[in-house]
């Protein structure tokens, strides 16, 4: 669901471009074939490549390179410099890459290549006889096309009861939700994508894990043995439990199904009550704002957001969303939900044919505990994402892994960490004992004003603030003991990929533990 970029910038590098123009490991834009390109000069080498994100279309020349990669600014995806594989999600297909030929003081680009989605790139990998994969969702597809794309040739199966799964989660709050992203876009692969690679994908639901057999067992009385198994099987929304609650006009978001019945009664709403400041609240919020829904948010902390952004980044979005005629009753509660009403505790009746749940999320562990593996607030599972059973790995919203920046097990309900846990743990798979050190990342975007947010903290000691968060253009640091464990940025896309290489770079410096 990339956007392609429309207008070319900079010269036709097929004609040339004088070498004392390029920096140092700086990107150079420009245009080849008909398409966006990007020089790197790295000493004597100097490589193309294309230069827009296949993930939504980011100018890739204005990201960040770190040895042979480039990081795209938008969501931070990663590729090679040299091959323009997609080394890092959230980006999943490969940019073109071209030839570079040096000749009398100028760079020429020649010869364009490009590779498919799961092309190995040489590569062959031994493995177990077979992976089966729990959750189609951003951590089961992602580790399941990075065994694809690491050379296992073993059987690979993927199950999900979710008919529509794999898809792209962060949309349906966003733009599809508002209307500004046709369902086309949703899907992450084409109509028998996974079995053109040798991928069997399951529709069913998963009744239980027998370790000892190596066994799962599914709703439909199937069993499938493994010689490795992932668990991704994700969240579940909160279910808010008051009087009216079962209504049908009373939606959480989720899932593709949710999102579809949300704007199928957002048609017809005048009024619609939100429940809970999250970022889904807020970002649904947002959307159903931009479909002209009346909007009210709902929720028993002073400010939105405020246990993961602050209290001032918090009022900042709250203000946005105001500006835009969405209404706010902080410090509330739902009391009951009627067909026409939501009643708060302090009997306020706000009008509202629509209401959104948005409480938060629980992982999804109940297969995980019935196979007895170890379990803490989520799946615990070592660097290398591996549970207390052998042949069993976790990834996604259910794993609680150990960080390196903190030095605590955490678990982190983020798209991006799930995509990229998932590509470790396929590694991982395979043997290549590979640590899963990547920083946590995450945006939310809410009535056009976006926030990225690299790292993870719990509880800071102290903020500081550059730039005017009001204003669209600040960095706020998030420490504790003195050093910054997370950044959040708003028009500063460089800024909070320096700070996501320098976090990646610390951690992946500190040594392994004895075994």
């Amino acid at each position: 669901m990339s956007e392609e970029q429309t207008t070319l910038a900079g010269p036709d590098l097929s004609s040339g471009v004088e070498l004392s123009q390029l920096r140092e490991g700086v990107p150079f834009l420009g245009h080849a074939d008909g398409e966006a390109v990007m020089l790197v000069r790295q000493g004597e080498a100097v490589r193309a490549i294309g230069a827009t994100c296949t993930h939504y279309g980011g100018p890739l020349a204005e990201g960040l390179v770190v040895g042979e990669t480039i990081h795209c600014p938008w969501h931070h995806a990663c590729f090679s410099l040299r091959t323009g594989e997609a080394l890092g999600a959230p980006a999943l297909n490969p940019v073109a890459c071209w030839q570079v030929e040096v000749s009398g003081g100028r760079a020429f680009v020649r010869g364009r290549r490009e590779e498919g989605p799961l092309a190995t790139y040489g590569r062959q990998a031994n493995g177990p006889e077979s992976v089966v994969i729990v959750g189609a969702g951003a951590a089961g597809s992602a580790a399941a096309e990075m065994l694809r794309r690491q050379g296992y040739g073993g059987p690979i199966t993927l199950i999900d009861p979710e008919r529509d799964a794999p898809y792209d989660r962060p949309n349906l709050s966003k733009d599809y939700m508002a209307g500004t992203a046709p369902e086309e876009w949703i899907p992450l692969r084409p109509e028998g994508f996974y079995q053109e690679h040798g991928i069997e994908r399951v529709i069913a639901a998963v009744d239980s894990i027998h370790p000892d057999q190596k066994l799962v067992r599914l709703s439909d009385g199937r069993k499938l043995h493994y010689g490795a198994l992932l668990l991704a099987t994700g969240a579940c929304p909160l279910e808010i439990n008051i009087p009216g609650a079962g209504f049908g006009h009373v939606h959480t978001l989720r899932t593709l199904a949710d999102a579809r019945a949300i704007i199928a009664d957002a048609k017809d709403a005048r009024h619609a009550v939100v429940l809970g400041a999250s970022f889904i609240g807020m970002e649904a919020a947002a959307s159903l704002g931009a479909r002209g829904v009346d909007v009210t948010v709902v929720a028993p902390n002073a400010v939105p957001l405020e246990r993961t952004l602050g209290p001032d980044l918090g009022r900042v979005l709250q203000a946005v969303h105001q500006a835009h005629g969405v209404n706010f009753r902080m410090g509330h509660t739902a009391a009951e939900i009627t067909p026409e009403a939501v009643w708060l505790d302090d009997g306020t009746e706000l009008p509202a044919d629509l209401v959104v749940v948005g409480i938060g999320v629980r992982p999804d562990t109940w297969l995980a505990r019935g196979a007895g593996l170890q379990m803490e607030n989520g799946v615990v599972v070592n660097e290398f994402l591996e549970t207390s059973e052998p042949g069993i790995y976790a990834a996604g919203d259910i794993a609680r892994y150990p960080d390196e920046r903190t030095g605590e097990r955490i678990r982190v309900e983020h798209w991006v960490v799930a995509q990229r846990q998932g590509q470790t743990a396929a590694k991982n798979i395979l043997g290549q004992r590979e640590r899963y050190t990547d920083p946590p990342f995450f945006w939310t975007q809410q009535w056009g004003t976006i926030v990225d947010y690299v790292g993870h903290i719990r509880a800071w000691e102290e903020t500081r603030v550059d730039g005017d968060p009001a204003a669209g253009n600040a960095a706020i640091q998030y420490l504790k003991g003195g050093e910054t464990l997370a950044l959040a940025t708003l028009g500063r896309d460089l800024e909070s990929l320096q700070a996501e290489a320098a976090m990646e770079s610390a951690a992946r410096s500190v040594p392994l533990p004895e075994p």
